[in-house]
C-alpha cells in the first residue's frame, strides 16, 4: 500500500515508486523461474493506465512469458482495489522486463530448462 509520501501534489503516486515495485516483483518471479541471481536488463514495455492514489491497495502479478538460454522476459499486471466499504478493482499499469540469470560472479549462466 502507497503511503502519502509517495504521491505528488495532485495525490497520485509517483510513478516512479510504481516501477520499482513493478521491478521488484518481475525480478522475484525471474529469480524463481531461474532458481537464482537474476538482472534486469531491459523494460521492453510499460503503460500507466490509470493513476494510483494514497490508500489503494496494490497488487502486482508477474508471470515468465519468454524463456531464452540465459534471459526471460516477465510480465507484470498491476491491480488497485479501491473503496473498501465497496471494493472496486482496477487494471492500473502494465510491463513487459526482460532478466538475465547471473551466476555468483555476475556472468551469465543458463537458465534451469525443467521450469518451462
Amino acid at each position: 500500500m502507497p503511503m502519502p509520501k509517495e504521491e505528488n501534489v495532485f495525490g497520485d503516486i509517483f510513478g516512479g515508486w510504481v516501477m520499482a515495485h513493478v521491478d521488484l516483483a518481475g525480478g522475484l518471479e525471474a529469480m524463481r523461474h531461474s532458481r537464482g541471481r537474476v538482472a534486469t536488463v531491459a523494460v521492453n514495455a510499460f503503460q500507466f493506465h490509470q493513476p494510483i492514489s494514497s490508500g489503494d491497495l496494490v497488487s502486482f502479478y508477474a508471470e515468465v512469458v519468454n524463456l531464452g538460454r540465459t534471459s526471460m522476459t516477465v510480465a507484470v499486471q498491476v491491480f488497485a482495489e479501491r473503496h473498501p466499504s465497496n471494493p472496486v478493482f482496477v487494471k492500473v499499469t502494465e510491463a513487459t522486463l526482460t532478466y538475465v540469470a547471473l551466476d555468483a560472479d555476475g556472468n551469465k549462466r543458463d537458465v534451469p530448462r525443467e521450469n518451462a
